[in-house]
């Protein structure tokens, strides 16, 4: 090598900027299936790793004669990001699966308010010369962000029980209209008559009124919606992510958070889908209140089974399916189950779980919670894939699931879940229902049945 040659440190922070967008996505891919899901997280994570050591090449003043305000304090920089290291490698060794949406719920959070700090600091930098289509976009991922991190906290609050219910008040759409409408008229304010100079003042109400906004608007929304605010969220904070790389001009941040807000949106609408509602309808409808008006007396027979009974009628089946529920996870009997579904298979009996969209607390929440315990990726099936073998199947065992096998989703119009896609497992020729009680699901709707359901403990 020419010993004159140096490499332009623009180069390598652009190379590695390239590199970790090609790991962000192809992590991404390899999460589409239960197979390469856990080596996908793997990829993406050293992706992340690549962008965070790209940017320490600014922190480090490498760049600072073309960038001279990006002199970030090394010390500061080195000690959030070893403080942040140190608290996810602890909580994410500590939480348990069941806890696992409200991990979801805080990460995403946390996302947002990144996005939003980073459009606070370029409006309150001294002296920074702000272009219109940039700043429109920082008042946008600032705007975005704040929501995110606020509503993610009252959803991970909800998730975790610290608030019980929901609260609401009468004419509160229109009053969230009203906090909304008066927080982008103070961002308009900022970028179209201040130029981005606006006093400290005028910035911090516009993040306070971002912030008041994405609690009003979580507050009223039902327990059982939880898993499609989560999702909305996480595009949210994605998108906010993406505006501020723009802002930046930092390529990492514009595809990650592209990548990240697309992937989250395609979520949202697929979950919606399978709980047969409109995005609209989960975020401004009162679910959960509506539940607890038309629940109605919960109908149908109930008759106690013993286990030995149960078993045997299972030994002797040709097929049997599992519908798992949050309560297979709250009582953390994974193993336990797949140690019963070994005895069936070595008898010859078939056995396959079947998994609703929105079993659990999330998606893929019952996916991973089934993987921990050893059981075979060919024996779990999606809704759309399984709903068919029902009728050909001797047992159907529910084992901590309500809202997701109700076949009052198909009869009773006044219900709350009318038309959500359900498990047909009343269709199976016996039916066996493993439940702490006979009440409410997550969504407070009582389990309605046939009369041929069987309960035992």
């Amino acid at each position: 090598m020419n010993p004159g040659f140096q490499m332009n440190p623009q180069i390598i922070i652009d190379t590695s900027y390239f590199a970790a967008a090609f790991l962000f996505i192809y992590g991404l891919k390899r999460m589409s299936s239960p197979v390469t899901a856990r080596s996908g997280i793997v990829v993406a994570g050293f992706g992340m790793l690549v962008a965070t050591l790209a940017s320490f090449l600014y922190v480090f003043g490498i760049n600072e004669a073309a960038e001279p305000h990006l002199n970030t304090n090394v010390a500061l920089a080195a000690a959030a990001l070893g403080l942040g290291t140190i608290w996810a490698w602890w909580s994410g060794k500590k939480v348990a699966m069941t806890a696992m949406p409200q991990m979801v719920a805080l990460y995403n959070g946390m996302g947002g308010g990144a996005a939003a700090a980073i459009a606070a600091v370029e409006l309150l930098r001294p002296g920074a010369v702000h272009e219109t289509v940039p700043l429109v976009l920082a008042i946008l991922g600032a705007l975005i962000g704040s929501v995110a991190l606020s509503g993610s906290l009252i959803a991970w609050a909800k998730l975790d029980g610290r608030i019980d219910g929901t609260w609401r008040m009468p004419g509160q759409q229109v009053f969230n209209g009203l906090i909304f409408l008066v927080t982008l008229t103070i961002g308009a304010y900022i970028i179209f008559i201040a130029g981005g100079h606006a006093h400290s003042g005028v910035v911090a109400a516009f993040f306070a009124g971002a912030l008041l906004f994405g609690v009003l608007m979580t507050m009223p929304i039902g327990g059982a919606d939880m898993p499609v605010v989560i999702s909305l969220y996480n595009a949210f904070t994605g998108l906010a992510v993406g505006f501020e790389g723009y802002v930046l001009q930092n390529p990492a941040l514009m595809i990650a958070g592209m990548v990240v807000g697309s992937a989250g949106t395609l979520l949202t609408l697929l979950m919606a889908k399978a709980m047969n509602r409109s995005v609209a309808n989960v975020i401004f409808s009162n679910f959960g209140a509506a539940a607890e008006e038309q629940q109605g007396e919960i109908k149908g027979s109930q008759k106690p089974a013993e286990a030995g009974d149960a078993a045997i009628n299972m030994r002797y089946a040709a097929k049997v399916i599992i519908a798992p529920g949050y309560g297979l996870a709250v009582a953390q009997a994974q193993h336990k189950l797949y140690e019963f579904v070994k005895l069936l298979v070595d008898a010859g009996v078939e056995v396959k779980f079947a998994i609703h969209p929105v079993a659990g607390r999330m998606p893929g929440h019952m996916n991973v919670l089934l993987a921990e315990a050893g059981v075979p990726y060919d024996m779990i099936f999606d809704l759309e894939d399984v709903n068919g073998e029902f009728k050909d199947a001797d047992v159907a065992i529910v084992i901590g699931a309500n809202d997701t096998v109700n076949p009052a989703a198909r009869t009773n119009k006044s219900s709350p879940i009318y038309g959500m896609p359900i498990l047909n497992v009343d269709q199976a020729r016996q039916v066996y229902v493993v439940k702490r009680g006979q009440g409410k699901g997550y969504s407070g709707v009582g389990l309605f049945g046939s009369g041929k359901r069987a309960v035992f403990r």
